[in-house]
């Protein structure tokens, strides 16, 4: 079995991350809150500390990033780096905020982007956070950096990925960064297969 990590796992298994989960990997869910019951309760700036060298075959961490104070974000990333086997990858999504910038100018800070889950998201929310969350007292949802697609492409290559792509759709931008003897083409096409295409995205 193929081991995943997925750091800053919240509740459950990511709906996009779901089919992986059927197909010869193992997850273990990390996460500070101890409330949404994760394998692992732990810092995700504290990865080494509570994970061995070379633990995992691939990386998951979606809407995490963002939460961290912008120093904090360069070793993070080396911490996957170290917890990776050397044919491993990290898959990592975020709030493009070149995207946001380009919406607010068309319509303006108070629009409504799209609708989730949680209710209608604005501008506001993907560049600080959820507001109805924080208002509500979680104030860990706060946003406290941002990434456009260079900004995340080059701190992965700075965290010693070998190869980084990534792409921009629906205000997130999603990267693949692969460890030095991961089979570029083969992990290409199996996310693919589970709705991640980086067929032309390289940085």
């Amino acid at each position: 079995m193929k081991r995943l990590l997925n750091a800053g796992s919240g509740s459950g298994t990511a709906q996009r991350i779901a089919r992986m989960m059927v197909h010869d990997w193992e997850e273990t869910r990390f996460d500070i809150d101890p409330g949404v019951k994760p394998d692992v309760i732990g810092s995700i700036l504290e990865l080494t500390g509570a994970f061995k060298p070379q633990s995992f075959n691939a990386v998951w961490t979606s809407h995490v990033l963002e939460h961290l104070y912008a120093h904090e974000v360069y070793p993070t990333l080396r911490q996957f780096h170290q917890i990776l086997k050397p044919d491993g990858f990290a898959l990592i999504v975020s709030p493009d905020l070149q995207s946001v910038a380009h919406f607010i100018a068309q319509h303006g800070i108070g629009a409504i982007a799209y609708h989730s889950p949680a209710g209608p998201i604005r501008p506001l929310d993907m560049l600080y956070g959820h507001s109805r969350a924080i208002e509500e007292g979680r104030v860990h949802m706060a946003h406290r950096t941002g990434f456009t697609a260079e900004r995340l492409g080059n701190l992965l290559l700075m965290a010693g990925f070998a190869t980084v792509s990534v792409s921009s759709q629906n205000f997130e931008v999603c990267a693949l960064a692969l460890m030095p003897e991961a089979d570029d083409e083969a992990i290409r096409r199996s996310l693919l297969e589970y709705g991640f295409n980086f067929q032309e995205a390289k940085a």
